[in-house]
């Protein structure tokens, strides 16, 4: 299986937000739905993006995001508005729950995760710790 890192991602902890109920492991917003659907149709030999977590950081894990050719498995597949996610099995309990939203600002563009399960980020915002 191979697969190529393409971009950074950030995490926000979301202490106070109030999870609505849903059947998927990860929801995207409509925005973030839109990005997926480029960089696919980008690579369309690709089944999907892969999100995982890595130990790296000073607080601990890091998502990491790839293009996937091929689904493990035991790894989870998001599908929502036509955009396809695949969540690692290792990474499955740490995004459980989370919004992956995806935000361009005049200096970056990148997906952004909310995660209600996070406990601290580090400064940058690139780390956390559940």
């Amino acid at each position: 299986m191979s697969a190529a890192k393409f971009v950074s991602a950030s995490v926000r902890a979301v202490s106070k937000m109030r999870l609505i109920p849903t059947r998927a492991a990860l929801t995207l917003t409509p925005t973030a739905v839109q990005k997926v659907k480029v960089l696919m149709k980008e690579r369309p030999e690709m089944v999907g993006l892969k999100i995982g977590v890595r130990t790296r950081g000073c607080n601990g894990l890091s998502y990491t995001l790839e293009y996937c050719n091929e689904k493990g498995k035991f790894d989870e597949e998001v599908h929502q508005d036509g955009a396809k996610i695949i969540i690692d099995s290792k990474a499955q309990l740490s995004v459980l729950g989370t919004e992956m939203d995806y935000v361009e600002t005049p200096l970056a563009s990148e997906f952004i995760f909310n995660n209600p399960n996070i406990k601290g980020t580090c400064g940058c915002g690139e780390s956390f710790n559940l």
